[in-house]
Order: C-alpha cells, then sequence, then structure tokens
C-alpha cells in the first residue's frame, strides 16, 4: 500500500541556510604587515637619519665659507692682513690633512694643498697667497683668493664627510 504523499509535505528534511563565518577583525594584522610596518618604520628612520647629517655637514660647510667672508670683512681695505687671515685660515683648515700643515712650506704644501680635489688653478692661487704674505704691500685680487678659498674649504668639507663615511664602512 502505497500511499501518495500529501501534496504540502516538503520532499526531504528541512535544511538550514548555511552560516558564514564571521569577518575577520582588523586588528591584529596578519604577520606580513608587521614586517612591512617594520620595513618602512627602519626607512624612515634611515631617511631622517641621512637628512639630519645632510644639513649637519651643509651648516658645517656653510660656517667654513663664513670665515672666509669675516676674515675679509675684518680686514677690508688692509691687503696685507687679508692676505695673512686667508693665509691662516687655509693652514688652520688643512691640520684636517697633515696635522704638521702649519709648517710645511713649498712642494709639501702644494702637496697637501693637492689633496683637496679641485682645479690646478685653485691650488696654484693658493700657492700664491703663501707667496703673498711675504711682500711689503702685495697687489690682490680680493675676490679671486677668497673665491679660490672658499671653493678649497668647500671640498675639504665634502672630502672629509666622504672619508668618515669611508672609515665607517671599513671598521
Amino acid at each position: 500500500m502505497n500511499l501518495p504523499a500529501p501534496a504540502s509535505a516538503p520532499a526531504g528534511p528541512v535544511l538550514r541556510d548555511i552560516h558564514l563565518p564571521p569577518p575577520p577583525p582588523w586588528w591584529p594584522p596578519a604577520p606580513g604587515w608587521w614586517v612591512l610596518a617594520l620595513l618602512v618604520s627602519a626607512l624612515l628612520a634611515w631617511a631622517a637619519w641621512r637628512m639630519v647629517a645632510r644639513r649637519r655637514h651643509l651648516r658645517a660647510r656653510a660656517a667654513l665659507v663664513a670665515l672666509v667672508d669675516r676674515a675679509l670683512i675684518e680686514t677690508d681695505g688692509r691687503p696685507e692682513e687679508a692676505v695673512a687671515a686667508l693665509h691662516a685660515l687655509l693652514r688652520r683648515a688643512a691640520r684636517r690633512l697633515d696635522p704638521h700643515a702649519a709648517t710645511l712650506r713649498g712642494e709639501a704644501w702644494q702637496a697637501t694643498l693637492g689633496q683637496v680635489p679641485v682645479d690646478a688653478a685653485v691650488i696654484a692661487r693658493l700657492a700664491e697667497l703663501d707667496v703673498l704674505i711675504y711682500r711689503p704691500s702685495p697687489v690682490i685680487d680680493r675676490d679671486a683668493l677668497a673665491g679660490a678659498v672658499r671653493q678649497w674649504l668647500g671640498a675639504l668639507a665634502d672630502q672629509t664627510r666622504a672619508g668618515r663615511a669611508v672609515r665607517r664602512t671599513r671598521s
């Protein structure tokens, strides 16, 4: 006896709808995001350190060049004193390269000046400065001499900064 099923009865068991899991929380992030955040933080710290070092270098370089301007202002109208002041400044700065630079003369002095990467014309003008300090009333081109001293001091500041970077990588 097969009885037909009533028309209103479901054909199979009653199933509930599929339950989706809750969406993943936004905190704490996955480990990859932590690694990325660490790398970005390290990169930003390095960039800030480089920017501070660059500003410090530029400030020191500007201070060196300002010493030339101050020497020229203090000796305005007195060429003998201007030559002596520029020469003393040059000797004082050259002690960074050679501790005995204050006592060097002639070829040894030019060799010390040549350790800084500047044009040969600048070296020649600075060597001329070494001779001018002994003349009683030198006729000088203040702007040319001051420009040569500025260029040499700027190159010295750049060279010593690069030298520190090389020494840091070697040690």
